[in-house]
């Protein structure tokens, strides 16, 4: 609950104040009463002045003290008077029943009617003993002015004490601040008053006819008193009204538009509560605050009724209920139920939409009501504060798209970082901050296949299941196209790499869009701190390199270690290099036989690459492949490859052997179309033909789920190029997608072909392979023969052909030509058959 500003008392304790006024009243008409002289025609003077005194008690200026309201009257003119032409007594006398008349006709409760009728009372008792005690007044010369401006300062004071007294024990002592702060302007008007008074009394003195150009006066004095109360009220409105709007502007940017709209329009308006309402509205939740006055915060409640927040929202037009505002006879008996005086209700407009309501109820004072003048104030303030509360929702809506994915609505790159630096920084000991990088397989393909709309499912799909089975304590965020990021805090680094595992298996079943079915699977880069980086740049970094890793092997979970880092420096100091090495040539093409498995005949030979570094010796192929990928190199490396095979067919052919070539093609080549084209005339450089090159593609770049490299393949294979499936049984596809495309052999991956001999499931699978794809009319070609034992197996199940250790290692071209003299016998050589190797080492 918000914290109370100073006890409230009930009203009726205002008697501590009236009681002792009541008596300094009685104690003075005492005293005045010994000398009190009364005459036929003070009565009838005193009557007059009556009538006077009653009319000059309307209130011409008024103003509201917390909940209780303060009147300014012209009662001080009729007083100079009275003073001036009765004796003291009849003056308090009259004085008095005037107060009596006036306090019952503004229907004040009676606690405030006897202390307003003891006050003035009190006053005036003690003005007249200021006159009873002055020398006796002798014309109208300055020494009565004196006295009458002393008889009637005493009487203010007695008032303003009285005032100051009762709202101090009622409201406390910020009530009797505000009070005070308003002496100068009642002491002000109670000059102004005394002169006024004072003229009209030397007036009268000269003439009795200027009565009647006091009369018109007196009535003019009202009108421009009314006048100035109405331009004070709307004054001090406007100024109310800029500073708000100032504050809201302000308050805006610091996030408590709430705090400082209700309390100001509490104040402008005069009421008990401000209740700003704001329906829920899409992430934004139901606010409904209301500042009452006594209380320094805001209440999470309302005096107003339901029913007419949900008129004016369902209507969009402002509803007003009270004694001066009339309504709907129903709602005010509901308000009457509740307590509640009257209620102005103000739609929020955002353009032609109703965003919420703005509600002031119970004017202040225990006499004081809304009136029809209030309704438009109310409105422009509305108005302003739709503005303002626009914009707070649009800079909040614009910070939280700052920090947040778009599509996924997850905390994007930024957000997280901020969320890592903090839990880096009060990391308790015992634990580490685990970050696992999760990136999406083969989001691409599904884009080319399925459009990008297919893409977005795929990735909230994984966002979905992320933050539906990570612990509470985790945060998740989208921190890259395809990669989501979860980072919280752990026990250890096996804790992490145990969640990164189950949590990926749990996103990794099947989702279905409509009546599509998709397999989606994860890799996953696991880093912890303090033991991979102690900041959250170095930490997104080795994850990022963790999960690269990852995904060379499939669904894989990857630990960071300095070894990637490392791998992956040489390869950003390797780019330059490489094409330093092939404008100078420094790359050097190996060969490896490829021999039929049962007449043991060479049939050809594949080229790799390969890269003896100055600095850093030899570089793996994949390394300076990937190198060439990601710098535009790949092109000149797949030609340089391409001329030194098709040199060496031609020139083996020129010697008699003629030995087919293939060469290894990245993927990314397939997305040349001009590619095809300078096949062609590479096989016319060197006069090659087509049929002794073969193109070898690995089974992930050319089995990717779409249809992209089969145009490229179909204009290969016209040209009269044989194209294989290297690599064949690592990826997730079937010999059943073989069918579809344009190829002549498949290339049985290592793994499986050197674990025949030791596992049934390898066998099996390598049987499965070469059986099927013999009958889509497939030659297949086994690769890693090291042993007789593998060459055995693979002769019984029909494999055609093979390469491997076990015939020879990839040998540069000097040494090939040597081993050709050392294994080929010359009497198997002639124009009509393969060579036949002599001995297998």
């Amino acid at each position: 609950m918000p914290a109370r500003e100073a006890p409230r008392r009930p009203v009726a304790t205002a008697w501590l104040i009236t009681a002792p006024l009541a008596g300094l009243a009685v104690a003075s008409i005492a005293i005045l009463a010994f000398s009190a002289e009364l005459g036929e025609r003070d009565v009838l003077l005193a009557a007059l002045l009556l009538v006077v005194m009653v009319v000059a008690g309307i209130p011409t200026l008024n103003f509201v003290v917390r909940r209780q309201a303060a009147v300014v009257t012209l009662t001080e003119i009729p007083l100079v008077l009275a003073f001036y032409s009765l004796s003291p007594l009849l003056v308090v006398m009259i004085a008095t029943m005037a107060a009596i008349i006036t306090q019952t006709y503004r229907r004040y409760p009676p606690p405030k009617l006897w202390f307003n009728v003891a006050r003035d009372a009190a006053g005036v008792s003690v003005a007249g003993l200021v006159v009873a005690v002055a020398p006796p007044l002798n014309g109208v010369g300055p020494g009565t002015w004196a006295i009458l401006f002393a008889a009637i300062t005493a009487n203010s004071l007695i008032s303003l004490a009285a005032v100051v007294g009762v709202i101090t024990l009622l409201q406390g002592w910020q009530g009797s601040r505000e009070t005070a702060g308003t002496a100068a302007q009642v002491f002000l008007t109670l000059a102004l008053n005394v002169v006024v008074g004072l003229l009209i009394l030397i007036t009268l003195a000269s003439t009795l006819w200027s009565i009647l150009l006091l009369g018109a006066i007196t009535i003019a004095g009202v009108l421009l008193y009314r006048s100035y109360s109405r331009f004070l009220r709307q004054h001090r409105t406007l100024g109310d009204m800029y500073e708000l709007t100032r504050a809201m502007a302000s308050a805006g940017a610091e996030g408590n538009l709430a705090d400082i709209l209700l309390g100001r329009i509490r104040a402008l308006m005069q009421a008990e509560y401000a209740t700003l309402w704001l329906p829920a509205q899409g992430r934004h939740p139901e606010v409904l605050l209301t500042a009452r006055l006594d209380d320094r915060g805001l209440l999470d409640v309302a005096q107003t009724p339901g029913v007419v927040r949900q008129r004016t929202l369902e209507s969009g037009q402002t509803l007003a209920a009270g004694r001066l505002l009339g309504g709907d006879p129903a709602l005010r008996r509901e308000l009457t139920r509740q307590q509640v005086k009257d209620v102005i209700a103000v739609p929020l407009r955002s353009g032609q939409v109703v965003i919420g309501t703005v509600e002031v109820v119970n004017r202040l004072s225990d006499v004081g009501h809304f009136a029809p003048v209030d309704v438009p104030i109310l409105e422009t303030v509305a108005a302003h504060a739709a503005v303002a509360l626009e914009n707070s929702r649009l800079v909040d809506r614009l910070r939280h798209d700052a920090y947040h994915d778009g599509l996924t609505k997850l905390p994007n790159r930024r957000r997280i970082l901020g969320a890592l630096a903090e839990a880096v920084r009060i990391r308790a000991p015992g634990e580490v901050v685990a970050l696992l990088l999760f990136d999406v397989d083969r989001l691409r393909q599904v884009n080319e296949s399925l459009g990008h709309a297919a893409g977005d499912k795929v990735l909230v799909e994984v966002a979905d299941r992320l933050r539906g089975c990570v612990p509470s304590a985790a945060l998740v965020g989208r921190v890259g196209g395809d990669e989501f990021l979860v980072t919280l805090r752990l026990e250890s680094v096996e804790a992490a790499v145990e969640l990164a595992g189950q949590l990926r298996e749990q996103i990794r079943d099947e989702m279905v869009f409509d009546a599509l079915t998709l397999d989606v699977d994860t890799a996953v880069g696991v880093v912890v701190h303090p033991d991979h980086g102690s900041d959250p740049a170095t930490l997104l970094q080795r994850v990022d390199m963790a999960a690269t890793a990852a995904k060379s092997v499939p669904g894989s979970v990857q630990l960071y270690s300095p070894a990637l880092e490392s791998r992956s420096l040489r390869r950003l100091g390797l780019a330059s290099d490489l094409r330093t090495a092939l404008d100078n040539g420094e790359l050097e093409i190996y060969y490896q036989p490829k021999v039929t498995l049962r007449e043991r005949r060479l049939v050809g030979v594949e080229c790799l690459a390969r890269w003896e570094h100055p600095t850093h010796g030899t570089v793996a192929p994949e390394d300076f492949v990937a190198v060439a990928e990601h710098t535009g190199q790949l092109g000149r490396l797949t030609e340089f490859v391409l001329r030194e095979g098709l040199r060496h067919s031609r020139d083996w052919a020129h010697g008699g052997q003629s030995l087919a070539v293939a060469v290894n093609l990245s993927a990314r080549t397939f997305t040349d179309q001009h590619f095809p084209e300078r096949v062609r005339e590479l096989l016319d450089e060197y006069g090659v033909p087509p049929q002794l090159l073969t193109l070898e593609i690995t089974e992930a770049g050319v089995l990717d789920g779409t249809e992209r490299p089969i145009p490229t393949l179909r204009r290969l294979r016209d040209l009269g190029v044989r194209l294989s499936v290297d690599d064949f049984g690592t990826g997730s596809s079937s010999l059943a997608h073989l069918r579809r495309l344009p190829v002549h052999e498949v290339k049985v991956d290592h793994s499986f072909v050197q674990g025949m001999a030791t596992d049934p499931g390898d066998l099996a699978i390598v049987n499965a392979v070469v059986t099927l794809s013999q009958q889509f009319g497939l030659t297949v070609v086994a690769e890693g023969v090291e042993s007789e034992l593998t060459l055995e197996l693979l002769q019984d199940i029909g494999c055609e052909i093979g390469q491997g250790f076990l015939f020879s290692r990839p040998l540069p071209y000097e040494r090939l030509e040597a081993w050709f003299g050392a294994q080929v016998d010359p009497e198997s050589i002639s124009e009509s058959e393969l060579p036949r190797l002599r001995v297998v080492p």
